[in-house]
């Protein structure tokens, strides 16, 4: 543990930090700016914070942006259908964000009066708002003293305090260190620079140790062991799953469909296809399977994607058939209207380079 005087050390510490070398990013209000008066927009930092799950600060700014073009308001967002949000969602990933991101706007505005609430508990109730998103919200917002932790925080109190237990079993642990360093005096601008930290100095590999204004205060750096934490169990080897997509071709249109809302890829469009199954049956197995009786022709590559769970590979069909009973006729060269996830892109991509014969 440390004491007081060390914490007080290490939180002016790093505020100094912050106030020099924090990221920019466009929805952020820095130091300055909240002494000029200027105030965090909950419904911008709400944005940013579920889009920023497993996904970059890079990737995640255009659609952010993209967002705040279309749905300027949570009120606007609560209105769209949930469709539109998913298409302009697609290629972001972990599509049950999106669906969530409906879900609590729509809560905020019939439950708040299309106002957030300003506390970490309330901010709980929310859909899709998990622990660390209230505690951001909450003191990015409305300066409530709570203890952010993310994936970058709890690198760096894992190498602070030298954690010897394996994540995920640490998350406790982390979680109560974390909060006794906490800035109850500044609340939001600790929290961001806490995690600016873990993002630009004390990166997973090669941590920057020699521009860190924690340095003497952290053990693993005092052991040379910085790369050994956050202590992790070996991971299981991935598991593989196989399936079937057929591509479906009439004048200029294919077939696609929605996928049921629960599950993987929830409510997203996607070409008609298998089951996704551990072993990998004989090709009739999946012909048995498809919507039609034709001459399928078989793409040579299969599609690669990477789930957080599994990896997939997607055998690709192809056939031209005059058909009108598609479930979604869609035109080939007006795709970005649909809400396809880049597993489906890739497929689409793959038919589209083989010859089609009726």
């Amino acid at each position: 543990m440390k004491s007081s005087q060390q914490i007080k050390a290490m939180r002016k510490a790093l505020l100094e930090w912050y106030q020099c070398e924090k990221r920019t990013l466009p929805w952020r209000i820095r130091p300055e700016d909240r002494a000029a008066g200027i105030v965090a927009d909950p419904y911008k930092v709400w944005l940013s914070e579920v889009m920023c799950q497993q996904t970059t600060t890079t990737a995640a700014s255009a659609y952010w942006h993209k967002f705040l073009q279309t749905w300027p308001r949570v009120e606007d967002l609560a209105a769209a259908q949930r469709d539109e949000i998913l298409t302009a969602w697609a290629g972001l990933g972990y599509y049950a964000r999106a669906r969530n991101l409906h879900k609590c706007a729509q809560a905020v505005c019939a439950d708040y009066d299309g106002i957030f609430p300003n506390n970490e508990a309330e901010l709980l109730k929310l859909p899709g708002i998990g622990s660390y998103s209230a505690a951001a919200i909450a003191a990015i917002c409305y300066d409530e003293a709570t203890n952010v932790v993310d994936g970058n925080v709890e690198r760096v109190i894992s190498r602070i305090f030298c954690v010897e237990t394996p994540m995920p079993k640490a998350k406790p642990e982390i979680r109560g260190l974390a909060a006794g360093l906490a800035d109850p005096k500044h609340p939001g601008d600790y929290a961001q620079a806490l995690m600016d930290l873990g993002a630009l100095v004390c990166k997973p590999k090669n941590p920057k140790c020699g521009e860190c204004p924690w340095q003497k205060a952290c053990a693993a750096h005092k052991a040379g062991t910085m790369s050994a934490y956050p202590r992790r169990k070996a991971k299981p080897e991935r598991p593989v799953r196989y399936g079937a997509v057929f591509f479906i071709e009439s004048d200029g249109h294919i077939w696609l469909r929605q996928r049921p809302d629960k599950g993987l890829l929830g409510g997203m469009i996607e070409l008609p296809g298998t089951d996704w199954t551990g072993a990998k049956p004989e090709i009739d197995a999946w012909l048995d399977q498809a919507p039609y009786q034709s001459n399928w022709q078989q793409a040579e590559d299969e599609v690669k994607h990477v789930f957080t769970h599994f990896t997939l590979y997607l055998t690709v069909f192809t056939a031209q058939i005059s058909a009108e009973n598609f479930e979604i006729r869609a035109d080939l060269n007006k795709l970005d209207g649909f809400a396809l996830p880049s597993l489906m892109h890739k497929a689409i991509k793959l038919a589209r380079q083989l010859p089609h014969d009726l």
